[in-house]
């Protein structure tokens, strides 16, 4: 017997829809879909938490010297003339960053296997291309989903059955974020 659910598609098929819609639960909160997918997804979401919630404050902070061109009022970057060519000023400055422990490392590249690219889309200007700006997945887990779950041993999500899709006649269910 398998021990998953191969949903009627190919291994690179099932991955894909398996990885798209967990990201979308995770990015979202909830999705609808049929209740054999829910079941196949909860597995990996629930081990994507998981991840994160160990590993959410693994991390030192760390002042660095950074170079960060210096910028007119306008916000335009300030250049110069040396030896006849125009090179942009640089100033030094401290910046603090977190430095991941080996495991907080694994755990994001082992998060970063699963998520799809997202990206946000402001609600006035929906539609434009431009506007729009990439999320960080493995952020937002380590800064909004884990937080929410760190004395809960499991059980991060919930599947409520909706009732039959009128086409096939295939159960839906909502599966949530506890």
């Amino acid at each position: 017997m398998a021990g998953y659910r191969k949903l009627s598609r190919t291994s690179s098929q099932r991955k894909a829809l398996i990885r798209n819609q967990v990201t979308a639960l995770l990015y979202n909160g909830k999705i609808t879909t049929t209740e054999a997918k829910a079941k196949e997804i909860r597995r990996v979401a629930e081990h994507l938490i998981t991840l994160a919630v160990k590993e959410k404050d693994n991390f030192e902070e760390v002042t660095v010297k950074a170079k960060v061109a210096r910028k007119d009022k306008d916000g335009k970057r300030i250049k110069e003339v040396v030896d006849g060519k125009k090179v942009t000023v640089f100033d030094e400055v401290d910046k603090k960053i977190k430095k991941d422990a080996p495991s907080r490392l694994h755990a994001r590249r082992e998060m970063l296997k699963v998520f799809y690219p997202v990206k946000k889309v402001p609600e006035k200007a929906a539609g434009r291309k431009r506007n729009t700006e990439d999320v960080d997945m493995v952020a937002h887990m380590f800064d909004n989903v884990a937080p929410k779950y760190v004395n809960r041993n499991g059980g991060y999500t919930r599947i409520v059955k909706i009732g039959q899709r009128k086409g096939d006649g295939a159960m839906e269910v909502l599966i949530e974020l506890v």
